[in-house]
């Protein structure tokens, strides 16, 4: 007999929800890799997955923290839990882009949230961000709306692994002489690590999220002062 698995429901909402071209505006990002592209950082398919390797590593240990704690402050009904999360994403946000990111897609995956699914913990969330000063990031708004969903927390986290390749391989067939079959290569390569990376970060705690990539960070701060963009980061 086949062993049980998520419900129909449960599958078409995961991949509502995580569908690239779901509105939040990821499109309009490349994830670091416009100015690893210009200045010779990635300049072949070997580089890219190596580089789409580090960012996802980064995702995890960073803001994937941050999400499993959202969506277990959600699922206990616990708003300050959920807060604290977003905070903890703010204050490891070194460069504008990165924070204008997390801050504009987070933003719109609420509002989406409000529209389609209703009230929701996530809504209270996002109405009570405007009085604490804290806003609603992307990573915490994707735990949060996926445990209102009754979606676990490891359906969140691949959501959100998912999301962090696609969205730099996707800026890749415009920066890139690359194919759309390499780049789905690389992608199928990267989610293997998935399930390794949530069983590393599920029992850390917000105090000891990391994300310790240097050179993407400096990527970013150059990316800034760019005279010529494709992309926002």
């Amino acid at each position: 007999m086949t062993p049980p698995g998520p419900t129909i429901p449960a599958v078409l909402r995961i991949l509502q929800f995580g569908d690239s071209m779901f509105p939040v505006g990821a499109f309009a990002f490349s994830g670091g890799l416009e100015m690893a592209v210009q200045t010779g950082v990635v300049r072949n398919r070997a580089e890219l997955a190596e580089f789409v390797r580090t960012v996802t590593h980064v995702a995890a240990t960073g803001d994937g923290v941050a999400l499993l704690h959202g969506h277990r402050g959600a699922l206990a009904g616990d708003l300050d839990l959920v807060r604290r999360a977003d905070e903890a994403v703010h204050l490891r946000k070194l460069s504008e882009e990165s924070r204008t990111m997390t801050l504009r897609t987070g933003r719109k995956l609420a509002e989406a949230a409000a529209r389609i699914v209703g009230d929701s913990m996530l809504d209270k969330r996002f109405r009570d961000a405007e009085a604490d000063g804290v806003a609603v990031t992307y990573p915490v708004a994707l735990g949060a709306l996926f445990a209102g969903l009754g979606l676990s927390e490891q359906d969140a986290f691949a959501v959100h692994q998912y999301g962090v390749a696609a969205t730099v391989l996707s800026a890749a067939l415009r920066l890139m002489r690359i194919g759309h079959l390499d780049t789905q290569a690389i992608l199928y390569e990267v989610n293997t690590t998935a399930a390794e990376e949530y069983q590393r970060v599920a029992v850390v705690g917000l105090d000891d999220m990391s994300a310790f990539a240097p050179v993407v960070d400096v990527l970013a701060a150059a990316h800034v002062q760019a005279h010529v963009r494709m992309f926002m980061n």
